[in-house]
């Protein structure tokens, strides 16, 4: 039962290395810029040895259960001396340096406390070599921020920013369900002024006349409003309402952005015209700037 735990552990293991890898190199901007960027990199190292170790761990594993088997059946499997396990022996001895128990008394020093001896065992290569690796990122992370001024982690944020601030003022520029006061400009296209005609006839025809000359509320065909002509002045009006307590509600919740600027812009193109009845002119003359 633990081999196929094992081997369950391992698959899974195999098939979310790629998916957690990808997600955190999506997060950056170029993933194996290791100057930059060494995350990425540092984390593809650290799965790819946490892979081979899981491989090999299989490996003994398997060759455990395979003679204890051959034990409990009283078989001599015989041992091929050019085999995997004896290539991997030697490339772990190579890499540890490490001294069996019964060469122990070799490397044994003098020093005896209540029995207890000190074995003067040789630093692993592969210490020695991260250490090495450490000392050589350390020159290379000095000269990268200390002598070439690379950008420290506030700097690197800061850019992140106005690029993100950058990149959402682009968007907002064609988004158009984005479009607020400051953004919104005058249509003129026929079809963005037959939609807000009918968005205009649906739900403000009722105060202000299909034909845009004020009824309940103010005539929306003279030179004089009430809170400020003009697009942006309109469409703050429909968007956050009228007066307090007497003006008309706001519409932001129940029409969308796109459809505010239409309605803005269709009951600016009513400018000029004849209503049938007129009702008289309320609010201050507005000229553009």
């Amino acid at each position: 039962m633990k081999k196929y735990s094992l081997a369950i552990v391992l698959v899974l293991f195999v098939f979310c290395v790629p998916l957690v890898f990808t997600e955190i190199a999506n997060s950056y901007k170029e993933p194996f810029n290791i100057l930059d960027n060494p995350l990425p990199s540092l984390v593809l190292t650290v799965f790819s040895l946490v892979l081979i170790t899981l491989a090999w761990v299989l490996v003994m594993a398997l060759k455990k259960v395979e003679l204890l088997q051959n034990e409990k059946d009283g078989v001599t499997p015989e041992v091929a001396s050019s085999s995997f396990m004896t290539w991997w022996r030697q490339l772990m001895q190579k890499w540890t340096k490490s001294k069996s128990m019964e060469q122990e008394s070799e490397i044994v020093l003098d020093h005896n406390y209540d029995g207890i001896r000190e074995l003067d065992n040789t630093l692993p290569p592969w210490w020695v070599y991260m250490f090495y690796a450490s000392i050589l990122f350390a020159i290379v992370y000095l000269v990268r921020f200390e002598v070439f001024d690379g950008d420290t982690p506030e700097m690197e944020y800061k850019k992140a920013v106005a690029e993100a601030r950058a990149s959402l003022e682009k968007y907002k520029e064609t988004a158009t369900d984005l479009i607020d006061a400051s953004t919104v400009t005058l249509l003129t296209d026929e079809k963005d002024l037959k939609r807000g005609k009918a968005v205009f006839n649906l739900n403000c025809a009722a105060c202000h006349l299909a034909d845009g000359g004020g009824s309940i509320g103010p005539n929306l065909t003279d030179e004089y409003w009430i809170l400020g002509g003009g697009i942006k002045n309109v469409y703050t009006t429909i968007s956050e309402g009228g007066r307090d307590g007497k003006g008309m509600i706001s519409w932001k919740n129940t029409l969308k952005p796109q459809d505010m600027a239409k309605v803005a812009s269709y009951v600016l193109s009513l400018q000029g015209t004849t209503p049938a009845t007129a009702k008289k002119a309320e609010g201050d003359l507005w000229k553009e700037e």
